[in-house]
């Protein structure tokens, strides 16, 4: 259901106790009292040059007790449309008045935003490096430290991602199936599609299951560039979430398109090196047989189809069309109801353009 908040001059309800009043929250070196809102910086490390990295993260800490919710972006630090997610969710005033508390962690990795690299500089990537280890590499200690230090002062979790350099992925949900608050999180974030799928060791998402912290993951766009579709769905994904935790206001709910579910998803990959020529993008239906694209040689007349083995959703592509053989081209989610599964991606995105400024309290404007 689409969440509208419910009109300011609401009539207050006299039977209810007054509301408890949260404590002080403790996080990095700081104390955050009940109503206030600060950013604080976490050392996580030195260049070789003794240059100091730090990780920051804006702590709101509500008045009243609630969730202790976690966004993350660029843990991989060429992926930079969870930055620009964050920079629009902390702007939106209904956030001031939350329960509970929120913790946003624009730019996790430092090192590879700074390069606009996908990994450290010792090449190593940080989301393999869960949950770390105080005196392993530069990976494994960042990774020890964040769990220590923020990870674990959290009770659910939002990471932000985007495909990798070159590949572009449909605005897309994960999580476990095996953790009904994940997924009840998953389904009120309500992105066109949910993949259940276990996580990966060296996660963060594989480290805040084993931990018991509820984590989606919100894949969507490409590395190094903005997506503004991405983005609203992002924004409106995390409000949602909020609303069903209990940290923002009570809302009114009316009907509103249901994610579409996937527990299996696939690459299809190219068998012989060329140049390609893609008939398919993110979204579209494909049927086992579907010509996605042709590879064809730049000095002979050979070319080749790349034929679509199974049916489903594309939710992954390769932008690139300078491909050698073994490359994924195209990631195919597969769903329960194929013939319906376009419309009710376009339904979802028409809503997010229609209910934007009406979920987000009419500021949308503003951001």
């Amino acid at each position: 259901m689409s969440e509208v908040p419910e009109p300011d001059n609401a009539p207050a309800v006299s039977s209810r106790p007054p509301p408890a009043v949260a404590e002080d929250f403790e996080f990095g070196n700081s104390t955050i009292t009940p109503g206030s809102r600060v950013v604080v910086d976490i050392p996580f490390g030195k260049l070789y040059t003794h240059t100091e990295l730090n990780i920051g993260a804006h702590v709101l800490h509500g008045k009243r007790p609630g969730p202790v919710l976690l966004i993350t972006a660029a843990l991989h630090g060429d992926e930079i449309n969870g930055v620009e997610i964050c920079r629009r969710l902390l702007k939106l005033p209904k956030i001031n008045s939350l329960r509970g508390t929120l913790i946003v962690v624009p730019i996790v990795n430092t090192y590879g935003f700074v390069q606009q690299s996908r990994y450290l500089p010792d090449r190593r990537d940080l989301n393999r490096s869960f949950p770390g280890s105080e005196k392993g590499s530069l990976g494994s200690r960042m990774a020890w430290q964040f769990t220590d230090r923020i990870l674990k002062k959290c009770t659910h979790v939002i990471d932000l991602h985007t495909g990798a350099i070159h590949r572009s992925n449909l605005p897309q949900v994960r999580a476990t199936s095996r953790d009904k608050v994940s997924l009840k999180m998953a389904e009120s974030f309500n992105a066109p599609i949910i993949i259940k799928a276990a996580s990966r060791d060296g996660t963060m998402r594989g480290t805040a299951n084993n931990l018991g912290i509820p984590i989606i993951l919100y894949e969507a766009g490409e590395a190094l560039r903005f997506d503004e579709q991405s983005i609203k769905i992002g924004v409106r994904g995390i409000v949602n979430v909020m609303h069903s935790l209990g940290m923002l206001r009570s809302v009114r709910k009316v009907e509103k398109t249901q994610s579409l579910f996937s527990k299996k998803s696939s690459w299809v990959r190219a068998e012989h090196d060329g140049i390609a020529r893609y008939y398919y993008g993110l979204g579209q239906k494909v049927e086992v047989g579907d010509v996605l694209a042709h590879i064809y040689s730049p000095y002979s007349d050979f070319e080749v189809a790349v034929v679509a083995t199974f049916s489903g959703i594309i939710i992954g592509r390769n932008n690139l069309p300078l491909i050698n053989e073994g490359e994924a081209l195209f990631h195919i989610a597969e769903v329960s109801e194929l013939d319906e599964a376009e419309k009710t991606i376009d339904a979802i995105s028409d809503e997010v353009d229609s209910a934007m400024p009406a979920v987000l309290g009419g500021e949308f404007g503003l951001v």
